[in-house]
């Protein structure tokens, strides 16, 4: 190991380095005796040697890219996107409201609303896993114009990031127009961190109290021509004036479709003397005429029959109690009621009241007098409701899984059912109907795709043929079988695996005339590393929450690894939208909430909003689970753009973090750390201080620090780096805690600010005294090969790695910055890891990649809620052609 000294610290010291390459050499000296190489250097020399090295090792990559310039050097000048004009439809226009994303399987989000028309479509909130839902059940999203949201937090919103960038990869971008509370623009401006196509989102603010008309604006007004649209503010009971925080603000929404004209009797205009054609349409107008053949004056109601009125929804999101008492009393409803003196007059006859409240709300006896006032209406209960929690919400997700698990449950553990929240039963809301045929005053449970039909008129109600139907999993094995009987024979070699390893040695399978052969030797793979010597079940299980690129699709979730220290805590590396909802499919409410509680830290490896979209529905839910409770903030780790985005998020709730930049964490600034610490080790300011850092106190800090004279205080950093100093001690406690040696962050070759990650685990003594070493586990992140990743990986234990594209789209996979799956591999193999783990394919594999006949002796393929356990390591490439026999008939297609 070579000694380096560097100059940055502002004195001699001496480190050890395995990276040489990453510091600037200037010239060589001597200290204590010993020859040095003398170096200087920093993150940003570090990222340009790094791309330096992948030209002279000729890994070929997309500079401009990597450096963010790839839309060119000039100001990118923001492209105004008009929104769309609509015309009038007629009086036969379809239109009904329907339920979106139900979390009967989950409960993680809050459901999404369609009210759609033949050429308009609108969206009440955009829950995370809206996207997958669409995709899943072929609703276009692209058609969406307006989005509205009842309340700005994660439980709406977590999908709108995802689903705004959607929109704005589409052509030349589908502009859509969002509608919500005073702090929507809190939002708006925290996604401009990362979405770079903000100009094609119209923020509209409702900031009036009492009814608000959407529609108010000549601007805007000639874009409603199907309906108005209302919304009214809703604020907590007993709260005034300035007292009222943005965040406590719903928006009810009423929906108001206009009347459709009655019908035009040609015998009546005969009778009265009309004979001029044009002057039927002038009465179907509205417009009174002139008799052609008596002296009278007809008019519209004389030839026509009575208007039909317009179907009206009530969309209602009650979070409190609070705002319930609120919800009683406001006055802007009046009209809406059954039992009003104004419906009478103004014909308003709300057909269906949708509510997203909770169940400890809507089965209040406060709620329920009020949801009496509107007799005729049918009530929907979508507010957190399971009714059938063993019905998925994505099928075909789903249905891979439980096959999955039929062949190998070792690693595809089934889905976890035991979901019910207890604040969340369908027998709170015992206020309900048995007979959902009832038409007085009913209340049903919401289900998902779910209608209520406002036109035609003749149709008017509810409409379940759409529904989907519940899904057992022994339906979905007895299919299997019956499309490939050899399955069962299959399922039981690969349990022969974990069972007898000995005896399934030299037993394998080849597809060939679709029959398993067990005449095949296995390849011989590596020796099991010390490390893996009496490794224990409840060391590290590895969980991949989502395994696809760019966005959700039904098969694959985008990037989320979940690490299960167990009695240690966990660790996330990378949250894309739906993390939250996958761990309770994996782990169950119980067990995701324990994982979310437990967790240690977070770490995003860049920008892209398929990497940290679902990170603050995960960090909301912390906070509420340790709310009032003593813990320190969640450490998360990532680039500086995450830092401007979760700065800017926290404007509009409180995020409970602690954030470090992964520059923060390479190894030059760990070793640098540690230093520090050593030549300061009769000084305690920079670590006892640290409170005052984590506390926002840096004043004092600082004025610490300028006491360093008479502190005989010899910082090696400047004032500047304190914080961070403070916060890496922080961290490498919290690491200590969870049994995590080193986390170490690593540039890599994508984008701006991209990173990938080590983590090292303790050493551990066996039971004869012998000291074992610790795993070490490498994430690629995204990324092209290249050097830094070459090195991390040096003999890893497991490396996750990304392999975005087949071997055939290498072009691709260069313009864009990713790895093919034999690149990857190739990784893997120059590192000598023991075994390499693929994951992030391309939405364009939606089941399993395309492989080649390449050497998989050490690889294995991830899939959504896959579970690797340190102790089934040696196992993995054995289960390799099974899954290819699983999927043949999709590797077919695909070739």
């Amino acid at each position: 190991m070579n000694r380096f000294l560097l100059l940055d610290s502002g004195h001699p010291t001496r480190m050890k380095s395995p990276y040489p390459h990453r510091y600037q050499q200037q010239s060589l000296g001597r200290y204590r005796g010993r020859d040095y190489t003398v170096f200087s250097g920093c993150f940003r020399r570090c990222s340009a040697l790094c791309l330096s090295m992948v030209k002279t090792k000729e890994f070929k990559f997309n500079e401009a890219r990597a450096k963010g310039t790839d839309r060119g050097s000039k100001p990118t000048v923001m492209k105004k996107f008009p929104l769309k004009h609509h015309t009038a439809n007629s009086t036969n226009t379809t239109a009904y409201i329907q339920i979106l994303g139900v979390g009967m399987d989950t409960h993680d989000t809050m459901p999404s609303i369609l009210l759609f028309f033949d050429r308009q479509r609108f969206i009440f909130n955009a829950g995370e896993g809206l996207q997958r839902f669409c995709a899943e059940h072929k609703i276009k999203l692209s058609k969406i114009d307006h989005i509205c949201l009842s309340r700005v937090c994660s439980e709406t919103v977590g999908g709108l990031p995802g689903l705004l960038l959607t929109l704005a990869g589409m052509g030349d971008g589908v502009p859509v127009n969002i509608w919500g509370p005073s702090n929507l623009n809190l939002l708006v401006d925290a996604m401009k961190c990362f979405i770079r196509h903000h100009s094609m989102v119209h923020t509209n603010l409702v900031s009036h109290t009492g009814p608000l008309q959407i529609d108010s604006s000549a601007a805007v007004a000639s874009k409603f021509k199907d309906v108005k649209i209302s919304a009214i503010l809703l604020q907590p009971n007993g709260v005034e004036g300035s007292d009222v925080k943005p965040s406590d603000v719903s928006v009810i929404y009423v929906c108001e479709l206009h009347e459709i004209k009655g019908k035009f009797y040609k015998e009546k205009a005969d009778a009265l003397g009309i004979t001029v054609k044009t002057k039927y349409k002038e009465l179907t107008q509205g417009k009174s005429v002139k008799s052609d053949l008596l002296d009278i004056t007809v008019h519209p109601n004389d030839v026509m029959g009575a208007p039909v009125p317009g179907p009206i929804v009530i969309i209602v999101d009650c979070p409190t109690s609070s705002h319930a008492l609120e919800l009683i009393s406001t006055q802007s409803l009046n009209d809406y009621y059954s039992d009003s003196s104004n419906q009478s007059q103004s014909g308003k006859i709300v057909n269906c009241v949708i509510h997203l409240g909770p169940a400890s709300v809507v089965n209040s006896s406060h709620y329920k007098k009020w949801m009496k006032k509107f007799s005729s209406a049918q009530h929907v209960m979508a507010g957190h409701v399971m009714n059938e929690v063993q019905n998925p919400i994505l099928k075909s997700s789903a249905r891979i899984t439980a096959r999955l698990n039929y062949l190998c449950p070792h690693l595809f553990p089934p889905m976890s059912s035991s979901i019910q929240h207890p604040s969340s039963t369908a027998s709170d809301f015992n206020f309900l109907s048995e007979d959902p045929t009832s038409k007085l005053c009913d209340g049903i449970f919401a289900e998902n795709l779910l209608k209520f039909i406002l036109r035609p008129h003749a149709h008017l109600g509810l409409d379940r043929s759409n529904v989907p139907s519940p899904q057992a999993a022994s339906a979905v094995i007895d299919e299997l079988l019956l499309e490939s009987p050899d399955i069962a024979d299959a399922a039981q070699h690969v349990s022969q695996l974990w069972q007898k390893p000995a005896e399934t040695k030299d037993c394998a399978i080849s597809i060939q005339d679709s029959k398993v052969m067990t005449d095949m030797p296995i390849l011989d793979e590596n020796s099991v590393p010390s490390c893996l010597e009496n490794i224990r079940r409840d060391d590290l299980e590895v969980t991949f929450l989502g395994t696809g690129s760019s966005q959700p699709s039904k098969y694959r979730n985008v990037t989320a690894i979940y690490f299960n220290l167990f009695s240690n805590g966990s660790l996330l590396l990378d949250c894309g939208e739906g993390t939250l909802a996958q761990l309770k499919r994996r782990y169950g409410m119980e067990g995701a909430e324990s994982a979310v509680r437990n967790l240690a830290c977070i770490w995003i490896s860049h920008i892209h909003a398929d990497h940290h979209v679902g990170l603050v529905r995960i960090l909301t839910l912390r906070r509420d689970l340790l709310k009032g409770v003593s813990h320190d903030p969640l450490i998360v780790l990532g680039p500086s753009q995450l830092k401007r985005f979760l700065d800017a998020y926290q404007r509009l709730e409180d995020l409970d973090i602690q954030f470090l930049d992964n520059k923060a964490t390479t190894l030059f600034s760990w070793e640098t750390f540690e230093l520090d610490n050593e030549s300061n080790k009769n000084n305690e300011l920079v670590l006892e201080r640290h409170e005052d850092v984590k506390n926002g106190n840096l004043t004092s800090c600082r004025e610490s620090c300028s006491q360093g004279s008479s502190k005989r205080l010899k910082l090696s950093v400047p004032v500047a780096k304190v914080e961070t100093f403070a916060s890496l001690n922080i961290l490498k406690k919290v690491l200590n805690e969870a049994g995590i040696e080193r986390l170490i962050s690593f540039p890599v070759v994508h984008c701006p600010e991209s990173f990938g990650v080590v983590l090292k685990a303790a050493d551990r003594i066996n039971s004869i005294g012998k000291a074992i070493p610790g795993w070490k586990v490498v994430y690629s992140g995204d990324t092209r090969p290249c050097s830094e990743m070459i090195e991390a990986s040096q003999g890893a234990t497991i490396l996750i790695h990304e392999a975005t594209f087949e071997d055939g789209m290498a072009g691709e996979a260069i313009a864009k910055n990713h790895s093919t799956t034999k690149e990857a591999i190739e990784v893997g193999n120059s590192a000598a890891a023991y075994r390499v783990i693929l994951t992030h394919f391309s939405q364009r594999y939606p089941k399993i990649p395309v492989l080649d006949q390449i050497s998989m002796h050490k690889t294995c393929i991830a899939f959504d809620l896959m579970t690797i356990n340190l102790a089934d390591l040696h196992v993995l490439p054995k289960v390799i052609p099974y899954l290819k026999l699983l999927f043949r008939t999709e590797m077919l297609i695909d070739n």
